[in-house]
């Protein structure tokens, strides 16, 4: 006798793909996204098993979106694979989203408008995620793409990265950015002196670091304005 619950146990019509088929992706549940993006299960467990596990565990779509790679690897049925298929389709959502052809782009004036444009990137991270916005003559934002991502305290970043976007899209100017998942948006030594470093390293490249901004869920600090630099 089968003890294990899949999809196919399920009535054909009620399958997520099927579904999808039939009345259009919007109509999916939450727990049927997941399913479609893990596409099956494990031994003895379905993968809307999974899909709920995850949803149970973060909250929501948003939450399974912010958990870390490390995080979602830790629901049962969920291997290194299937947290990166997870995290890449979300990712996709959020970088249509953010580069839609309709929207005209930001020009960055003050430390607020760059922490506005990433807030709600960085709000709630357990660990410390670098950014770097591109801008052009214009202070009109390029793109803003993320450097690294540290342990829960320092970001590792190397000039090389950080201006690696930079140089490819051709910025004349950049605004470096990162979270402080403490809450304290005080700047360490270590973030003084990385800044310093960058900020020499632009006068080289002939790309102008304008701000370096720390970020936290409900207070943000400009190492500019702070004359840290």
């Amino acid at each position: 006798m089968k003890d294990s619950f899949t999809v196919h146990d399920l009535p054909l019509s009620e399958r997520p793909r099927e579904r999808l088929v039939k009345l259009g992706s919007e109509s999916l549940s939450a727990q049927e996204v997941l399913a479609l993006i893990l596409g099956r299960g494990t031994k003895g467990e379905s993968v809307m098993v999974t899909g709920q596990k995850l949803l149970s565990r973060f909250g929501s779509l948003k939450g399974v979106a912010n958990a870390s790679l490390e995080e979602l690897t830790e629901i049962k049925g969920i291997g290194l694979a299937k947290a990166a298929q997870i995290k890449a389709a979300l990712e996709l959502s959020r970088r249509l989203e953010a580069d839609a052809d309709d929207k005209p782009k930001p020009i960055l004036k003050s430390p607020e408008d760059a922490v506005a444009l990433v807030r709600s990137r960085l709000k709630g991270k357990k660990r410390e995620h670098f950014l770097v916005a591109c801008l052009d003559t214009r202070n009109r934002l390029i793109g803003c793409r993320a450097v690294s991502v540290g342990s829960l305290d320092t970001s590792v970043v190397h000039p090389r990265e950080a201006f690696k976007e930079a140089v490819s899209c051709s910025a004349a100017a950049v605004i470096f950015v990162h979270n402080h998942p403490s809450g304290d948006p005080q700047p360490s030594k270590e973030d003084i002196e990385l800044t310093r470093r960058l900020a020499r390293a632009g006068e080289i490249m002939g790309i102008d670091v304008l701000d370096h901004i720390i970020v936290c869920d409900d207070s943000h600090l400009s190492l500019k304005a702070s004359n840290l630099f």
